[in-house]
């Protein structure tokens, strides 16, 4: 049975694993009929909480979702979304603005054929724009009824503080959860973000928990180079002469020979990880096939030993991203070198 968790302070109860859609559509899964039969069987198996966003597939994702949720099935489940990427040529198709914001969440609330939206997030930061002008027409949505809470994801642990200081100083409606990357390869977010999160009182949605197919348990040691689709459009992540991807493989060669030992299967091994934490909330598992989703269900019942998650802090110390890429967002200040200099004299 099912045993769900609190998102934040909200009094909302969401599944410990949470189905995120980012694989259904032209991206993934392009068969509609398909994906609907593998969220009704997520839901079917007690998950409660799913997790998309406008970009995904350009809407698609959204859209199969609205499909999957038709027919009585929208009430009973905790619907996230998300904007920011862009979504056309139109330079104001995307961002954080008021303007983007006010006219795509009722792109979304279309395509997920709904009413309300139960969690509308930040997809990234966004220095150029004012966070407060960001919370300011998120707060709008919640009076409104189209909204029900706010959250937002792959921000800095300053930014997350911010935005709980403009809720209090200026009346603005509060960010209840955070949705970073997090997985036995990526343990950055340990360091500030999570700590940050428990201190406020904030939801933790962890996404990529098997590092974008890293811990699927298909890449191990002799194997040679990764091939998936992801592989494909990710070259550099998945390229093993990088000495970051060659250190990743060495973790993964590792974690998957202690799976064998403690009796359990890699991608168990880096669900039940994630679900240890006590700051987080739920795992956001991707799958596109029917078998991958029934590879992640009940990774939530499995509970690792002392034993176990000592050997992994030995594996992957505490507090580190084995590759910088990991991380889900580098902000302007380092990848603009004009950010870093003083202008010519």
């Amino acid at each position: 049975m099912t045993e769900y968790r609190n998102l934040g302070r909200t009094g909302v109860k969401v599944s410990p694993l949470c189905l995120g859609t980012m694989m259904f559509g032209a991206r993934g899964n392009t068969d509609h009929v398909d994906s609907v039969r593998i969220i009704h069987h997520a839901l079917d198996s007690g998950i409660n909480f799913v997790d998309t966003a406008d970009v995904y597939s350009a809407g698609e994702s959204e859209t199969i979702v609205g499909k999957a949720l038709s027919g009585g099935r929208r009430d009973n489940v905790v619907l996230a979304t998300k904007f920011h990427g862009s979504l056309g040529s139109d330079p104001n198709e995307q961002g954080n603005s008021r303007r983007w914001i006010i006219q795509e969440v009722e792109n979304s609330l279309r395509r997920l054929g709904t009413d309300w939206i139960d969690l509308y997030q930040v997809h990234r930061p966004e220095p150029d724009t004012d966070f407060d002008e960001t919370l300011g027409a998120l707060s709008h949505l919640v009076q409104q009824g189209k909204v029900r809470y706010i959250g937002t994801s792959t921000f800095e642990p300053s930014s997350i503080v911010e935005g709980q200081w403009l809720a209090e100083r200026r009346g603005r409606e509060r960010v209840v959860a955070e949705q970073p990357p997090y997985s036995l390869l990526a343990r950055g977010i340990e360091r500030e973000v999570l700590p940050v999160a428990q201190r406020y009182g904030l939801a933790v949605l962890s996404w990529s928990p098997l590092a974008g197919g890293w811990l699927s348990g298909r890449y191990r040691k002799g194997a040679g180079q990764p091939t998936s689709s992801r592989a494909e459009r990710q070259v550099a992540r998945f390229d093993i002469t990088s000495p970051e991807n060659a250190a990743k493989l060495e973790a993964t060669e590792a974690l998957a020979l202690l799976a064998e030992e403690a009796g359990v299967t890699l991608v168990q091994l880096a669900l039940a990880f994630v679900l240890e934490h006590p700051a987080i909330t739920s795992a956001i598992i991707g799958p596109r096939t029917f078998e991958q989703l029934e590879s992640q269900l009940g990774a939530d019942k499995i509970r690792l030993s002392q034993e176990v998650l000592d050997r992994i802090d030995e594996i992957v110390p505490p507090g580190s991203n084995l590759s910088a890429r990991d991380g889900g967002y580098t902000p302007p200040s380092l990848t603009d070198s004009a950010l870093r200099r003083r202008s010519p004299n």
